[in-house]
């Protein structure tokens, strides 16, 4: 009797433990397929499912059982989905990275290249309400954003992508452009001028048509007002008039000229 009661707690301790393990989010072992490319269908709906653990076995099997198979190089590229996914995007990168170092002839090289590029997007700091605006915290991200969208758009001119990454590099040079800004108002609120000058004319010349560009056009001549440099103040209005022809702007700057 007293055997049979401790198989019996045996047996329900395994049975709870399982439970556990699986309500915490814990996959169980996959039922992997007979062929590679069932078992990368598999991983795509463990993966569509967040179910990420199960995906990566699936994808991770893929890639050892069937290396000479083409269907192993999709399972390399859909770990770093996988990774992406999972907002690891430094990971993310490596693995897109060392995808086209392997396979640079791939059909799918430049959606490696756009998404290695877009992990540094994807990890730019939000506007979530709680924190500090982005315009306000370190910019490391979204320049690194710019210079790889850039270098993508310019590798891979022809790719599909192109259109959405020429999108997200407008994105990028307008937080750039706001950064900026937010450093010149920064040093205004202070009487720095000569620091503000310096925000507004590396603004200006690094971020062209973004559009805090009147803003920062016409803080600029501010600027050289307080500074007493009534030239430098006078050839920024009509640096409005030349950039932005046709716009309120331009006509509020032919009237602060006298013209």
């Amino acid at each position: 009797m007293r055997l049979l009661r401790a198989v019996c707690l045996t047996a329900l301790l395994s049975t709870a433990a399982g439970c556990a393990a699986l309500s915490s989010g814990q996959s169980a072992d996959p039922d992997f397929a007979s062929d590679a490319a069932a078992n990368l269908q598999l991983g795509d709906e463990a993966l569509e499912r967040k179910d990420f653990l199960q995906a990566e076995r699936y994808y991770e099997h893929v890639r050892t059982k069937y290396p000479y198979l083409e269907v192993a190089n999709e399972a390399e590229l859909k770990l770093a989905d996988l990774a992406y996914a999972q907002e690891t995007y430094p990971e993310a990168r490596e693995k897109y990275q060392s995808f086209i170092k392997l396979h640079p002839t791939h059909p799918k090289v430049d959606y490696a290249a756009y998404r290695s590029a877009l992990s540094h997007y994807a990890d730019i700091p939000s506007d979530f309400f709680i924190l500090p605006p982005s315009t306000e915290k370190d910019q490391t991200e979204i320049r690194s954003a710019l210079v790889s969208l850039n270098d993508f758009v310019r590798q891979y001119p022809n790719s599909q992508y192109v259109p959405e990454a020429k999108q997200n590099i407008e994105d990028t040079r307008r937080r750039l452009a706001e950064h900026e800004l937010y450093v010149a108002s920064f040093y205004a609120r202070r009487e720095r001028w000569k620091a503000v000058v310096q925000r507004l004319e590396g603004l200006l010349k690094n971020y062209p048509g973004t559009s805090v560009e009147e803003k920062a056009l016409f803080d600029l001549h501010e600027a050289y007002v307080k500074l007493n440099q009534p030239e430098q103040a006078k050839q920024t209005l009509q640096r409005v008039i030349e950039r932005l022809p046709g716009t309120p702007a331009a006509e509020r700057a032919r009237r602060m000229m006298g013209s």
